[in-house]
């Protein structure tokens, strides 16, 4: 096994560079939040392989073997789950909304914190769509720090969930990738899932953006056409 290109010493080092003023019950705090984010990462990583043993035939048992559990544990951990066929970098936007609201110590994600995990994945369709249309990043930033809701006492500990509407966005963003066609679901479909659930905090922060669920579902479909022709020449 290789090792991982990422040492202890490094995430020590960027902490403290990026809290220079914390004292040390501060960076514990934070430390927690920046380890329950790598956690979630560790579990989409398992789940990506899984996902592509599943494809080539492999059983659960197999499965529940090459992971160290058993079969039942293994299918009920690993069973195909809402985010099945989101992209890798879709993955990680629903992580960074995930840090998003433990970081605000909020209970529950909301369709705002997705929002902002697409923000914090610049290689994504979805972010190309956002700042093309607001002219930067920052003022999509600023909107969506103005609707944040207040920050909570303290930090949750383990899994947060996600609110009625957020699973709603997330269910709408895999009927945008069917309704085009498409056997994927990336940034740009969670993108118009957000706008289709209509009252939800990050649909109000589209439109006051400047954005109509019929244009942006116009510009992300010209954008996709874009790409997949680029990539077939």
């Amino acid at each position: 096994m290789s090792p991982l290109d990422i040492s202890l010493a490094d995430l020590i080092a960027r902490l403290d560079e990026e809290l220079p003023e914390a004292d040390e019950l501060a960076r514990i705090s934070e430390a927690r939040l920046r380890a329950q984010t790598l956690s979630d990462l560790g579990d989409q990583l398992i789940d990506h392989y899984v996902s592509k043993a599943k494809r080539t035939g492999a059983s659960w048992t197999e499965i529940g073997d090459a992971i160290g559990v058993s079969k039942q544990a293994a299918q009920q951990r690993h069973a195909p789950g809402p985010f099945e066929r989101y992209t890798n970098l879709n993955r990680h936007s629903i992580v960074l909304a995930q840090e998003a609201a433990r970081t605000h110590r909020h209970d529950s994600i909301g369709t705002e914190h997705l929002l902002l995990g697409l923000l914090g994945e610049p290689r994504g369709l979805a972010y190309e769509v956002l700042v093309a249309k607001t002219g930067s990043e920052q003022r999509v930033r600023d909107a969506i720090t103005e609707a944040l809701p207040p920050a909570g006492a303290k930090a949750l500990r383990g899994h947060i969930a996600f609110r009625p509407e957020t699973k709603e966005a997330i269910g709408q963003a895999r009927r945008a990738a069917a309704d085009l066609g498409h056997d994927w679901v990336g940034t740009e479909h969670t993108l118009l899932g957000l706008i289709r659930v209509e009252e939800s905090p990050a649909a109000r922060i589209l439109r006051d953006l400047g954005f109509t669920p019929d244009e942006l579902q116009a510009t992300v479909t010209s954008e996709i056409a874009k790409r997949l022709a680029a990539r077939d020449k």
